[in-house]
C-alpha cells in the first residue's frame, strides 16, 4: 500500500462496476492518467470485497447498483477490511436516497460517470488526500433551499454549508475571508455542536436536517 507522505508514489486505485466496457474504459482511462496506478477491477460487489483488500487500494471507485451485492453493501465491507481506503461512488443515478445510503457506509464522495478522465484521475488524488468529492448535481441536491439550525451560528452555517458541498478548509477560508485556523475552529465547534465525528457525517446533516 501507498507509504503515508510519500507524494511520488502513485494514487492506487481499484474499480468496480458491472458493466464490462464501462469498468474496462475507466480502467484504462485511469491508467494513462499521471499519479495514478490502477491495481484491479471488479464487476460485483462480492468480487470487490473478495480481491480488492489484497491488493492494497488508496481509492476504490464504486458503481452503485450491481447485482447480489450492491456498491452500498460492499462499501460497508470493504470499510471495515480497507479503514485506510477512500471509497467514492461513481455511477449514473445522482438520486438522494442513493447518496445518503452512499454516505452512511462510508463512502467519501458521489460522482457521475460523465466525468472527463482528466476530472475523474483529479477527483482520485482529492479523494486520496482527504477531500469529499461530489459531483455538481449531487451538490445542488444535498444543499437546496433549507434553513440552519438554532444550535449554530450564522457562520457556522456557512461553513457547514460548504463542508457539504466538498469544499477544502483553504477554500472556505478563502470564500469567508478567514484565516485557516480560524476555519478549523469553526468546523471543531459544528461537529461538536452536533454530536458529529467527521466531515462526511457533516455533510449527511446537511442533507438530512437542511443546513444551507
Amino acid at each position: 500500500m501507498q507509504v503515508a507522505g510519500n507524494a511520488d508514489a502513485p494514487v492506487r486505485v481499484f474499480v468496480v462496476d458491472d458493466q464490462d466496457l464501462v469498468r474496462e474504459g475507466i480502467t484504462a482511462l485511469l491508467g494513462i492518467q499521471p499519479g495514478i496506478e490502477v491495481v484491479g477491477s471488479a464487476r460485483d460487489g462480492a468480487e470487490a470485497t473478495d480481491t480488492a483488500p489484497a491488493r492494497g487500494p488508496d481509492v476504490v471507485l464504486m458503481d452503485i447498483r450491481m447485482p447480489g451485492i450492491d456498491g452500498v453493501a460492499a462499501t460497508r465491507m470493504l470499510r471495515r477490511s480497507l479503514p485506510a481506503c477512500k471509497i467514492v461512488m461513481l455511477t449514473t443515478f445522482d438520486d438522494d436516497e442513493y447518496v445518503t445510503q452512499a454516505l452512511r457506509a462510508g463512502a467519501v464522495g458521489y460522482l457521475l460517470k460523465n466525468l472527463p478522465a482528466a476530472e475523474l484521475a483529479r477527483a482520485v488524488r482529492l479523494a486520496h488526500a482527504g477531500v469529499a468529492q461530489f459531483d455538481q448535481t449531487v451538490i445542488a441536491n444535498l444543499a437546496a433551499g433549507l434553513p440552519a439550525p438554532d444550535l449554530l451560528t450564522p457562520r457556522e452555517t456557512e461553513v457547514l454549508r460548504l463542508i457539504a458541498a466538498g469544499a477544502t478548509n483553504k477554500e472556505i477560508a478563502s470564500r469567508l475571508y478567514l484565516s485557516e485556523g480560524t476555519v478549523k475552529n469553526h468546523i471543531s465547534r459544528v461537529l461538536s455542536r452536533l454530536g458529529l465525528r467527521d466531515r462526511t457525517q457533516a455533510a449527511l446533516y446537511a442533507k438530512d436536517n437542511g443546513l444551507i
